[in-house]
């Protein structure tokens, strides 16, 4: 298990599986590097074509095509990392290109929502409950500090 380093108070407060590892080390990291770019350029052009067709069907004044893609990547990456951890054994590159390629270029809520997922389930619940309070807290209060920065400068 690889402690959480979490400042001050949080220190401690929560354990990542030991299942993270940097798979760039067993396949070359050229390699593992061209896989993810090529799953992540056909990710973003199948989530791109799903915002158009979404857009095109229902409209523009809900985000149904992002709302689809978030939960779609969420289903996709909990069967394709299962899969992949648990039962067939996948080559770390296809991994790479499947996972952190295509489903990271689709959506990268997938992935945050796996990692709070295997959080919750590795016994480390409270870890995983601060992971997603910091990331859909701060990504929101990121998302404004940026927006009043152009606003700031007039552009």
């Amino acid at each position: 298990m690889l402690a959480c380093t979490l400042p001050g108070a949080f220190a401690g407060f929560c354990a990542m599986p030991g299942a993270v590892r940097l798979e760039a080390e067993q396949g070359g990291v050229i390699r593992s590097i061209a896989a993810v770019a090529a799953g992540g350029a056909l990710g973003s052009v199948v989530r791109y074509l799903m915002g158009v067709w979404f857009a095109r069907a229902a409209g523009t004044a809900f985000p149904w095509g992002t709302l689809a893609v978030n939960l779609s990547g969420c289903i996709a990456i909990g069967i394709v990392a299962e899969l992949a951890q648990r039962r067939l054994g996948l080559d770390p590159t296809l991994r790479l290109f499947l996972v952190t390629g295509l489903l990271g270029g689709y959506t990268t809520f997938s992935a945050f929502s796996y990692e709070a997922l295997t959080l919750g389930e590795s016994g480390s619940a409270s870890c995983a409950i601060v992971y997603v309070l910091l990331s859909v807290a701060g990504g929101i209060a990121a998302a404004y500090a940026g927006a009043l920065a152009v606003r700031a400068l007039g552009a």
